[in-house]
């Protein structure tokens, strides 16, 4: 604890602004705890309103320009120690062959969903190059930011991007996609191999455009028991995060409604597991055996609350964390719509004035 405490005292001394998310990814003393969001760009925010009214939500992500200026403008605005590139999960489908559109109120949309051994083997793995814009926006959030905050990349699960394919859009109960896992092994099995054969190009694309850390989100996996977890999904996951790492970056690892699967999802051996606002911080980060940095987890809704209660929430995260190396403070989920963008941006300030005087070990 004295060798960390003098660490400590080194860091604050030293410590780049831009290093900072990173070293906490890595479980390194910081002089206080980072923090950033979940959908930190997005509806809530009148900025990004201000574009939507000129561009779909595709279009921003394909125009290289237009999603650095969303992220950057967020980033900005909140003054945040991360910033998030402005893309969508399912952006790969396309140059998999795979089209789908953003349907009012229904979210994205699959016409032709992947339900065969047929549909899994015409999926093509050799047009990752197309996905190049994402990397090209990176590019100038990087340009743009410098070393003065971390840029995350991102890419969706296997399984989240599986269950996508199969059932067409967000489901309920994923008996389309649970049927194919049971039923068809095979194929199942294809699928996510298709699938990280192009994300762990993607990744690449995004790390040499200078992203500090990929983050993949397993929004939908929380949908599995945790023996369907370690059987169909926990080995394709793990290898897809090896493979990230193996470009020289931390990963985080995020899914929803996630409490009986994490300490399978650690087996992954992802740097930093992301935890949802129904996993107590504390208690969840020491049956981790504290093996891995965490992010979270505060309930995206308590930014309706008033101010006070916003900085007692805050407190209280930040008391389970105790000060830990490895502690990113973020939402449980994204931010929603109709989020006061002043709320937010009190929850970076209270992170701030609570953390800077913690005793850290």
């Amino acid at each position: 604890m004295q060798e960390n405490s003098q660490n400590t005292q080194i860091v604050t001394e030293t410590l780049v602004p831009g290093t900072r998310f990173v070293r906490a990814c890595l479980r390194k003393p910081v002089d206080r705890t980072p923090v950033w969001f979940l959908r930190q760009a997005g509806r809530y925010m009148p900025e990004y309103q201000a574009v939507r009214k000129h561009h779909s939500l595709l279009e921003i992500c394909k125009k290289p320009e237009l999603a650095a200026e969303v992220t950057i403008t967020a980033a900005e605005k909140l003054d945040v120690d991360a910033a998030i590139i402005f893309a969508d999960l399912l952006l790969p489908f396309t140059p998999m062959g795979l089209d789908f559109e953003f349907q009012a109120g229904e979210g994205p949309v699959v016409h032709k969903p992947v339900r065969t051994p047929e549909d899994v083997a015409r999926l093509r793995t050799d047009r990752a190059s197309e996905l190049g814009y994402v990397a090209e926006a990176i590019s100038k959030v990087v340009s743009h930011f410098k070393d003065r905050i971390g840029i995350i990349g991102f890419c969706g699960a296997p399984f989240t991007l599986a269950s996508y394919m199969i059932e067409g859009g967000s489901s309920r109960n994923y008996v389309a996609t649970k049927t194919m896992m049971y039923r068809q092994p095979d194929a199942w099995r294809l699928l996510l191999e298709k699938l990280v054969t192009v994300l762990r190009e993607y990744a690449r694309q995004q790390v040499e455009a200078g992203a500090d850390v990929i983050q993949i989100f397993d929004s939908w996996v929380g949908v599995l028991s945790v023996e369907d977890y370690r059987d169909f999904v926990l080995p394709i996951t793990k290898t897809l995060i090896r493979e990230v790492q193996s470009l020289g970056v931390p990963v985080i690892y995020f899914g929803v409604e996630t409490a009986s699967l994490l300490l399978a999802m650690r087996e992954t051996g992802a740097d930093v597991l992301g935890l949802d606002w129904r996993t107590p911080l504390g208690e969840t980060w020491k049956s981790l055996d504290y093996s891995c940095a965490v992010q979270g987890n505060l309930d995206p809704i308590t930014l309706f609350a008033e101010p006070e209660l916003i900085r007692e929430r805050v407190e209280q995260i930040l008391t389970q964390a105790g000060g830990r190396a490895g502690h990113i403070f973020n939402l449980g989920h994204g931010i929603v719509p109709g989020t006061p963008v002043e709320n937010v941006q009190h929850v970076v300030r209270f992170v701030r004035e609570l953390s800077a005087g913690v005793k850290r070990g």
